[in-house]
């Protein structure tokens, strides 16, 4: 017997969410796995829609492998041993990518390897950076703190705006990206994002509550323009989903375009008030 769409959406939805935080929670080699996992999809598939929506060819399997070498070089770098070693086989990515066009005979060298790029830094540096996130509440030691927080603040951003913005929604936050999206959305889940910021600052208290707050509002903002940016990647590209590896769900990409954005410049916040 066929499910629902709406069963198969919430077990897909349960799985995905349970294989996540239960790779965060563990310890730091489960967190390595899950992530260097979703940093290989996501590559596959946005180097997919590159190949086949704007037909520029791109060295797939080479790609979604730099952007695997950068994740377990920053994982290296963070937990074993603080050298530039650990970028080695990276920096041999990026060098072969460059000379490997001289013998492809490509008509368009310079567009192969500017799509080859967008996905290392718009894909593989964000997600490279989770690395520094789980080490950065206490020095040397994995904990989850601050990556379960980013997620928990835009999966209730996430929530909370969708209802508040079917319950309220009249002036259109950015109609030319994304036409459903409002303000009174995007208030309603910063409003309850930042309260929910609150229960971490009481249970969590390396961060002062202004901080909690400030990491709340930072991850909202960003994870919002993260959500747009990938919108527009659709948009122009012409597709719906940027694949269709979780069942009633989209993509990876799609489940974590608010994250691609809001972890960069978590790393950045995280800096500025560890110097405060």
């Amino acid at each position: 017997m066929k499910l629902p769409n709406i069963a198969v959406r919430i077990i897909a939805g349960a799985i995905f969410v349970g294989l996540l935080l239960g790779g965060i929670l563990i310890n730091e080699y489960t967190f390595a796995i899950i992530f260097s996992l979703i940093t290989v999809l996501s590559l596959y598939e946005f180097y997919g829609l590159i190949e086949k929506d704007t037909k520029v060819p791109v060295i797939r399997v080479w790609n979604v492998l730099g952007g695997f070498f950068l994740f377990l070089g920053s994982f290296y770098f963070c937990v074993f041993d603080s050298s530039a070693l650990a970028f080695v086989p990276y920096i041999i990515y990026v060098l072969i990518l460059f000379i490997s066009e001289l013998y492809l005979k490509r008509t368009n060298p310079i567009q192969s390897i500017a799509y080859s790029l967008l996905g290392q830094f718009y894909i593989a540096i964000p997600y490279a950076l989770t690395n520094y996130l789980v080490f950065a509440y206490e020095p040397g030691k994995y904990h989850y703190v601050y990556i379960l927080a980013l997620l928990v603040f835009i999966w209730v951003n996430d929530s909370f705006a969708y209802l508040s913005g079917m319950a309220f929604g009249k002036h259109r936050l950015f109609e030319r990206i994304s036409p459903k999206k409002s303000w009174e959305g995007f208030i309603g889940g910063a409003a309850v994002s930042i309260g929910s910021s609150l229960i971490f600052a009481h249970f969590f208290t390396n961060l002062p509550v202004w901080a909690w707050i400030g990491f709340a509002v930072v991850t909202i903002v960003f994870g919002t323009w993260g959500d747009l940016f990938e919108s527009l990647i659709k948009r122009t590209l012409g597709v719906k989903d940027s694949g269709n590896m979780i069942p009633g769900h989209g993509g990876i990409l799609d489940r974590f375009d608010s994250t691609i954005l809001a972890i960069p410049a978590i790393f950045l916040y995280l800096i500025l008030i560890s110097n405060i």
